[in-house]
């Protein structure tokens, strides 16, 4: 195979010209810096002007470009190289997959979507997940320097149970459990008589032999259940991590009136989600985005979380719950902490790497490794904002009172 390799030195962006002059001779020297084509065509496009994000990413999943040294570097870079524009694989994509996924999400449909993706295999999640098997932001008490990934995941644990005030004995309900880490965590350290709901057969698995091993078969168990099949009962504690995103902005109404109808009248309800952030004077009409959020959350609609198109604001996901009956407590912007896990869970992707290949073959490695390493850059540009919430019914007779103390968080 022949390699085309050619070189640019990064440019100011130019706003105000329509187009981008063809590059001279000698910015053509090569990009063997950042970049290696192994395309012709895609070769020469490039030597032109800036490829389109999507355009570039394609080719580096199929193999006709590779993406060279250290990704990071790359990506700091990557406005000198790349522009932002809805293509024609979007225009597809959002016909075909996007608006039909936004439009239905039926129970049959959310379970293929999340099957397709949860049940994957436990070892493919675990390559960069870690021992935890937690598909959600720690908490890095001190900083990243300071912890491992496995003592943030704890740590966001233990900062969750003791949000909610849970107490030995309690019944929690996690919606949108995963493999069940959090659920072992409060019955184990906690005490709490807690259930999980996941809609994922592997998970289920998964979580259950976790809570035999750790000997609380007793007090904690996983149900493979579509959240609106949650068997109605009275839970003193809520919590639901990351999950909320694949409910679907139609279904978010009976999505909070869900929980308010499962959660006791002295309760708490925590929830944690990952939402794009407002655009402001920047958005590119008429989807109020700034243009590279919009190419990233359409990226990960295809590739990632297909069908988790309720990734909102905080303030639209806060109208959803107070129209459901819900009194804010407190929130807490925890997106920083989720740049920091990201890069651990890369950490993790490219030492497996060897692993991953042998079972899951070049497309899937590159998938992923570019989708943590945009990850983290986004969670620390702000694009995409992690939030916890706590919430309780907002009833006259809820004691208020009962979040003081000097042990409160």
């Amino acid at each position: 195979m022949t390699v085309h390799a050619i070189r640019t030195q990064p440019q100011p962006p130019n706003h105000a010209a329509p187009e981008e002059p063809p590059r001279s001779h000698r910015e053509r020297a090569g990009v063997e810096q950042h970049l290696r084509f192994h395309d012709p065509k895609l070769a020469e496009k490039f030597s032109r002007g800036k490829l389109p994000m999507t355009t570039l990413y394609e080719a580096y999943f199929d193999g006709r470009v590779d993406i060279l040294g250290d990704i990071y570097e790359f990506l700091s870079e990557r406005d000198h190289y790349v522009k932002y524009e809805i293509t024609a694989e979007h225009v597809k994509f959002l016909f075909k997959n996007f608006i039909p996924e936004v439009t239905i999400h039926s129970k049959n449909q959310d379970r293929r979507i999340v099957r397709e993706h949860y049940d994957r295999g436990d070892d493919f999640f675990g390559a960069y997940l870690g021992d935890r098997m937690v598909y959600t932001s720690a908490y890095f008490k001190d900083g990243p320097t300071t912890s491992t990934l496995e003592e943030a995941q704890d740590e966001k644990m233990h900062r969750c149970c003791r949000k909610l005030d849970l107490k030995p004995g309690e019944k929690l309900a996690d919606i949108g459990c995963g493999w069940g880490t959090l659920v072992r965590h409060a019955a184990v350290h906690y005490g709490a008589d807690a259930t999980g709901i996941t809609i994922s057969k592997n998970q289920t698995e998964f979580g259950n032999a976790r809570i035999e091993k750790a000997g609380v078969a007793d007090k904690a168990r996983l149900l493979c259940l579509d959240y609106r099949d949650t068997p109605q009962r009275a839970y003193d504690k809520i919590v639901s991590l990351e999950m909320v995103e694949h409910v679907g902005v139609k279904n978010l109404p009976k999505y909070f009136s869900k929980m308010f109808n499962l959660l006791k009248d002295d309760g708490r309800f925590l929830l944690q989600w990952t939402g794009l952030r407002r655009a402001g004077f920047d958005g590119v009409p008429p989807v109020g985005l700034r243009a590279e959020d919009m190419i990233w959350g359409l990226f990960m609609a295809k590739y990632v979380f297909p069908g988790a198109d309720a990734s909102l604001p905080l303030s639209d996901m806060m109208r959803y719950a107070e129209r459901a009956g819900f009194e804010i407590h407190s929130v807490e912007n925890v997106s920083i902490h989720y740049a920091w896990t990201i890069k651990a869970w890369h950490d993790n992707w490219l030492s497996n790497k060897k692993q991953i290949l042998e079972v899951y073959g070049e497309r899937w490695f590159r998938i992923w490794h570019l989708f943590l390493a945009w990850s983290v850059c986004i969670a620390k540009q702000g694009t995409a904002a992690c939030f916890q919430v706590v919430f309780n019914k907002n009833r006259n007779d809820f004691d208020r009172a009962q979040y003081v103390g000097s042990d409160k968080i």
